[in-house]
């Protein structure tokens, strides 16, 4: 089975954490911390999951891996 991702991303005043096969937001958060808080507890509740944290202008600012990475660097 593949890793789920989530992306975190600026929606209105808040921030939703949304599945990549998902149409909705599963969470919507009034700040930023809130949204990485919640989508933490989901990947770790997933037990294999990536989620990405953008920036408000949409840029890719981190990811976290959740689980058995399937890929781990070497070093």
């Amino acid at each position: 089975m593949g890793r789920k991702v989530y992306d975190i991303s600026k929606k209105g005043d808040g921030w939703a954490v949304k599945g990549r096969d998902n149409e909705r937001a599963s969470i919507i958060t009034n700040t930023k911390t809130e949204a990485i808080n919640a989508a933490a507890q989901i990947g770790r509740n997933n037990g294999n999951a990536q989620v990405v944290i953008h920036k408000k202008n949409g840029q890719i600012q981190s990811e976290r891996t959740y689980g058995n990475d399937p890929y781990p660097p070497k070093g």
